[in-house]
């Protein structure tokens, strides 16, 4: 009895191993490095490394979708997958944790801001109809004047009353009195008679003194002309950008965070975080360069989103492998082999990722 346990389990072991024989691979889409053309086909740069190094090492695998790279990451660290193929920025933690390839491909975070293609006009009408502006105009504007009229009215209506009337035509003379004060524009046809009166007038020209200069600073920067473009030329620019976005859970975003940079926004992919640029949701978005200059041009966000020509933070892409793993030494030689190889460059114009700067 003991005999024919022990012969079934070799048995299941035996059965059980050629699954090994059978890599598998793990992918999460990342244009144009990955790209899910359907339920389980996949094309883009690193798909085609791929498959030339398993054809060159006879290698028979199978592909593990993840949908985000954390769990990737997970599955890498587990050895759940033999491989990690997304173009991963190798730093000094994932050296620790993992074996890493040749590098590849080196690209550089960069920056997309919304499209300054309008004519100041256009951007100046835009800025002029906008909520913002009206808030400021209509709302905290008038609610002020409306407030010292007011005031100034109850105090010399029953003092003044051909000057400041009664009912709401006299209110009318409060807001007139507190608008031409405002504006030191001083036509001297309405005053103040009693010592109460008096005594609100110079409290509202000092404060109309203070109230105009930052509603005149306000107001300048919410016509202002959209200027990002001109305005981010160094890392420490990102900082002034209000509404700032990028992709969650990337080294995008921990890149910022290290250096005390905080996004607003924070997208589940690269190409939500650009269309919600183009929808003018936030100012700028900050990620990957190659990745956005890609899905820019494959879905026609020109007119509405420009990247600007500065980059940040050079990065080293390549294959992950589990700490320890026998494939290293097979792989590695096949894939620095197959990047030194002429056609080379024309994989990397079919993709359109030569020329990276």
């Amino acid at each position: 009895m003991r005999l024919r346990t022990l012969l079934f389990l070799l048995l299941l072991i035996f059965v059980e191993s050629p699954a090994r024989d059978t890599l598998r691979v793990g992918l999460h889409p990342d244009p144009p490095f990955i790209i899910e053309t359907a339920p389980g086909e996949y094309e883009g740069l690193c798909v085609d490394l791929w498959q030339d190094i398993a054809k060159d090492r006879a290698y028979a695998y199978e592909w593990v979708h993840y949908h985000d790279l954390i769990g990737m990451m997970r599955a890498l660290d587990y050895q759940e997958i033999d491989i990690s193929i997304n173009p991963l920025l190798v730093n000094s933690l994932r050296l620790q944790m993992f074996e890493a390839l040749q590098p590849f491909y080196i690209s550089s975070m960069g920056v997309a801001t919304t499209s300054v293609s309008r004519s100041q006009f256009q951007m100046f009408i835009s800025n002029f109809f906008s909520v913002d502006f009206l808030k400021i105009v209509l709302l905290l504007l008038l609610f002020i004047i409306f407030f010292f009229g007011t005031l100034l009215w109850l105090v010399e209506r029953r003092h003044n009353r051909y000057q400041f009337r009664p009912g709401f035509i006299g209110l009318v003379d409060g807001l007139w009195w507190s608008a031409v004060t405002m504006t030191t524009v001083g036509y001297g046809d309405k005053a103040p008679k009693t010592s109460v009166g008096k005594g609100i007038a110079i409290v509202w020209m000092f404060t109309a003194v203070i109230v105009i200069s930052g509603f005149t600073a306000t107001i300048a920067s919410t016509l202002t002309v959209n200027s990002l473009a001109v305005q981010i030329n160094q890392l420490r620019d990102l900082k002034s950008v209000e509404r700032l976005g990028t992709v969650g859970a990337t080294g995008s975003e921990d890149f910022l965070i290290r250096h005390d940079i905080f996004p607003s926004h924070s997208y589940e992919n690269p190409l939500q975080a650009l269309e919600a640029l183009a929808e003018e949701e936030v100012d700028a978005i900050v990620y990957d360069k190659t990745v956005m200059r890609y899905l820019v041009s494959q879905h026609q966000l020109d007119n509405e989103v420009q990247l600007l020509p500065v980059t940040f933070n050079k990065q080293y892409r390549t294959f992950l492998l589990p700490k320890g793993s026998p494939l290293y030494e097979a792989v590695n030689p096949a894939l620095v082999n197959r990047i030194h190889q002429a056609d080379w460059p024309e994989v990397l114009r079919r993709y359109e990722l030569e020329g990276e700067d």
